[in-house]
């Protein structure tokens, strides 16, 4: 029987900014394993194999080996949530664990025997299908909770040595700089024109946007970490001119670079932010709405994000928007695609479908087919044909944002509409609950005090 009633007791989540635990109930044909470098008092690796929601989990002080003559300590720890598999970031001093952790490896993991697993007295015989570790591994039990970790052999047999990987497979950071991160993450910049009113609705200035972001930057940082980004600049206000930022023109530390080919083969420098700090940095130089690439900067070839945007004709009835969503909902499900819902801040819906392709070429074509399948179910209601003309009376279901390149509003990033609504993850039940541009910058801090409606969604 898994549970996470240890992990959540010896946590104070005031101060820790690892997840909350919360035994996932979704069935997965493929489970997942994560290894995580840890720096605490004494430094070891996490091994975490899924299993019946939870990850099982071991520390393993020297690291898995990938040589069979290597019997590698492994202490069963108390079971983690499948939400800690993203975590990365530091741990403060005092608290369980305290120090850094680095994601170190994460993959799929299956039993290398037909028979039932057994975590309680093993042996565990598995392969894992990672980016770094890849063949089978035993676990061996030999006295209460320490086990064996040990090599099959394997073609993956080798005499390498962990110790060659020093980054993170998440964030391409070393343990030193998830640790400086971290030390930055008290904002300090400077701000210029604070009182200057951005939002003349609701009289909303420079400064009420600057904190606004403070307060979700950590919330958001998941969706920035390690991704391209654009943003959009109005520096006079939002009835004022707008500029789309895609190429870095700074110099902050805190915001990195990628240097991407054209179809002409010249190349650009695009930007992502690295924290809380390169956000707000972001802010101060009037940059107020955030938008993401679909994939990672370190695998840019590789979606790992499929969006659809409900973009309503005007005068459209807000029910038949709702209804859009469900039609749309319904196909993913149909196609046991797991979907996730936010607010537009505009006039529609977004939904996020977290998904694990190989090229663009191959999520563009299952974005246009299932477009195009509710198109063909319900043409009198839905269309994507681009050009307003053809909209009329329809909703445009706009797949077009997965292809390189293309962007999406970044969950919880502000809309620079006529009042300071916000792109908001919300719970399919308050689909009818809650209108795609009621969530602002004035309502929403009650809000963040709830559970997470992604609370799964990098799971």
């Amino acid at each position: 029987m898994t549970n996470l009633r240890d992990y959540n007791k010896k946590r104070d989540f005031t101060k820790t900014d690892e997840p909350k635990g919360v035994v996932s109930k979704i069935k997965r044909k493929k489970l997942k394993f994560v290894i995580q470098h840890h720096m605490a008092r004494r430094e070891h690796y996490d091994l975490r194999l899924e299993y019946n929601g939870v990850y099982i989990s071991f520390a393993v002080p020297k690291g898995p080996s990938f040589n069979t003559k290597d019997r590698r300590l492994a202490v069963k720890v108390e079971d983690h949530p499948l939400s800690y598999g993203n975590f990365e970031g530091v741990i403060p001093k005092g608290e369980y664990g305290g120090g850094t952790v680095m994601l170190f490896d994460k993959g799929y993991w299956r039993p290398l025997r037909d028979e039932k697993i057994d975590f309680e007295n093993g042996p565990v015989k598995f392969f894992l299908e990672g980016e770094r570790f890849k063949g089978g591994w035993s676990l061996v039990r030999f006295k209460e909770d320490n086990w064996l970790l040990i090599k099959e052999k394997d073609e993956f047999v080798s005499n390498k040595s962990i110790k060659k990987f020093k980054t993170s497979i998440k964030t391409d950071r070393t343990m030193e700089e998830i640790t400086n991160n971290k030390s930055k993450s008290t904002v300090d910049i400077s701000i210029t024109n604070p009182d200057k009113v951005i939002f003349k609705k609701g009289n909303v200035t420079k400064l009420d946007i600057v904190n606004y972001y403070k307060l979700v930057g950590k919330k958001m940082m998941p969706f920035l970490n390690n991704r391209l980004i654009s943003t959009i600049r109005c520096p006079n206000g939002v009835k004022g001119e707008k500029f789309f930022m895609k190429h870095l023109n700074s110099n902050s530390k805190d915001l990195g670079k990628k240097k991407i080919k054209n179809k002409d083969n010249e190349s650009s420098d695009y930007y992502y932010i690295k924290n809380v700090n390169g956000l707000i940095s972001e802010v101060q130089m009037n940059s107020y709405e955030f938008h993401i690439w679909g994939c990672l900067r370190n695998k840019i070839k590789k979606p790992d994000i499929l969006v659809f945007d409900l973009d309503p004709d005007e005068g459209l009835s807000l029910k038949k928007v709702r209804d859009g969503v469900r039609d749309l909902k319904n196909i993913l499900d149909n196609l046991k695609l797991k979907s996730y819902l936010k607010t537009s801040g505009g006039k529609g819906y977004h939904i996020y479908v977290p998904l694990n392709v190989s090229s663009w070429e191959k999520c563009e074509k299952i974005a246009s087919d299932i477009a195009e399948v509710l198109v063909s179910y319900y043409s009198n209601k839905y269309t994507i044909n681009m050009r307003k003309d053809k909209r009329k009376g329809k909703i445009f279901i706009d797949y077009f944002r997965n292809k390189m390149s293309a962007t999406s509003v970044c969950p919880y990033s502000l809309r620079l509409k006529e009042k300071p609504s916000i792109s908001c993850p919300i719970f399919w039940s308050e689909l009818d609950k809650i209108k795609p541009d009621s969530i602002t910058i004035h309502n929403i801090t009650e809000r963040l005090k709830m559970r997470n409606p992604w609370y799964d969604f990098f799971d």
